[in-house]
């Protein structure tokens, strides 16, 4: 969806769209472009991470890149500005192009320019920002003389000398200075302590305030309450000229966003509102093992990857197909069970931003080499980091592959909106009795979780029945097909 919006005939500006299925926000992960940068029509000016993945936006203009107003790195609302484009570069009244916005936008404290000259707002540029914000009381003088420093070297006017630490002093009436550089976790415990952070003395890179600064300027306020009614002794506070380490070096806090908050709220909601049961078997593959290698030797297969997980994949196919019962979603809003005569088979991917689960459209009607040429685009995809949100909507079962990391089996959660998922452990060469006598073969376990209000015992247990016979005898792909 292209948003975007003209703030006069000059100026364009380009807003965060929603690129998936009523996303609310996405984080920017990187610019491609800088102010002053030339952009066409359809060029890729940023690349956002929203709850379901990351995406590339191109801007639907030309023009010359007039600011950025969030770096990177920063969760932007659906609907908010995030770029502004001049669209008639060279008029007489063009504003310089503004600076790319720090690790946080933030305002600049007032500082002398060239005679004439407006002074450049990071990632606000010339223009007057629309934000309002409440009224701040006056700062500490070494908090300003701290904000200058750092604004001036964050503008390009030159490196800021250094600013030692100095001891926090009561605020004193003073112009009021631009906001202070810090992350949200940081400015809720100021909020939650009472602590003005115009007050508070930064010692971290770049002039931003820390955890510790707040705990180092609340130390006051605090000695003062606890003080002994009969004594009351003064207590000497001081900031450390480093940022304390024995909490980060025990602790890492890391924000919840992106993809990993979309799967926690995933979770929860699935946990906690389909009742979720769990079976398992345990069956012998080994005549499956042996099947993938003759695939890997087959010239119908060349070009695509063999592997147990297809053989799996297209046994749960078949096992649905026996039971089609078990491919169906319950509708709460009109109390109904929605039947689906078609099979998005999710497989669950561990990337380095988390688990997702991609599904491929129409599974059911494959043939064995087109479902092993969209399983290995699906995984290269996703390890990527590509995978678009269409890709992830619409599933309807999936299959989740723990055995990857040694793992046995497990209990899996059942992906929103689905009605089963199922867990394959790894396979492992282990005694078992076979033609009545105890040989070496590859066995794995399985484990089908499913949704008991869509899916009795007996359902649940005949699917997962089905597909440990089929990996028992491969044959039955084709007997049952």
């Amino acid at each position: 969806m292209t948003t975007m919006t003209q703030t006069s005939a000059r100026f364009r500006e380009f807003k965060m769209p929603d690129v998936g299925e009523g996303l609310t926000e996405a984080e920017i992960l990187k610019w491609f472009v800088q102010p002053g940068d030339t952009v066409t029509d359809g060029q890729v000016v940023c690349e956002v991470e929203t709850a379901k993945a990351a995406v590339e936006l191109p801007i639907p203009f030309d023009g010359v890149v007039h600011e950025l107003r969030f770096a990177e790195g920063t969760t932007v609302d659906v609907g908010e500005v995030i770029i502004t484009v001049d669209v008639a570069p060279g008029s007489e009244d063009a504003p310089a192009p503004a600076a790319a916005p720090a690790q946080e936008p933030v305002e600049a404290a007032p500082a002398e320019g060239p005679k004439g000259r407006t002074p450049v707002l990071v990632g606000y540029g010339v223009a007057e920002s629309s934000t309002k914000r409440r009224p701040r009381k006056g700062a500490a003088p070494e908090a300003a003389a701290v904000a200058a420093a750092v604004q001036a070297e964050l503008n390009g006017h030159g490196s800021a000398a250094p600013v030692a630490p100095v001891v926090p002093q009561a605020p004193v009436d003073a112009p009021p200075v631009g906001r202070p550089l810090a992350k949200p976790p940081v400015r809720k415990l100021a909020k939650d302590l009472g602590i003005d952070l115009a007050a508070v003395v930064p010692t971290g890179k770049d002039g931003i305030i820390t955890r510790e600064d707040v705990h180092a300027a609340a130390a006051p306020v605090a000695a003062a309450v606890a003080v002994a009614p009969e004594v009351a002794e003064p207590v000497a506070v001081s900031v450390p000229e480093t940022p304390a380490t024995v909490g980060s070096a025990r602790e890492t806090r890391i924000p919840v966003k992106g993809v990993r908050k979309a799967i926690a709220q995933a979770m929860v909601g699935s946990a906690f509102t389909a009742p979720h049961v769990t079976e398992f078997v345990t069956v012998d593959v080994t005549r499956t093992m042996k099947l993938v290698a003759e695939l890997k030797e087959d010239k119908e297969m060349a070009g695509v990857r063999v592997n147990p997980l297809l053989i799996i994949a297209k046994a749960l196919l078949v096992a649905i197909k026996r039971n089609p019962e078990v491919n169906a979603a319950w509708d709460e809003a009109n109390q109904e069970i929605v039947r689906k005569h078609y099979v998005n088979l999710g497989i669950a991917a561990a990337t380095p931003r988390g688990l997702i689960v991609p599904n491929i459209k129409d599974a059911h009607d494959k043939t064995l080499p087109q479902l092993a040429a969209a399983l290995g685009e699906l995984v290269a995809t996703a390890r990527d980091g590509k995978t678009s949100p269409a890709a992830m909507a619409g599933g309807t079962v999936t299959i989740t592959n723990v055995g990857v990391f040694g793992v046995d089996t497990g209990t899996p959660i059942l992906n929103p909106g689905e009605s089963a998922i199922l867990a394959v452990g790894a396979i492992k060469l282990q005694p078992w009795v076979h033609k009545g006598k105890v040989k070496p073969r590859q066995v794995t376990t399985l484990a089908l979780s499913f949704d008991h209000r869509l899916v009795d015992g007996e359902l649940g247990s005949k699917v997962l029945a089905d597909v440990a016979a089929i990996l028992e005898q491969p044959k039955r792909l084709i007997t049952w097909a």
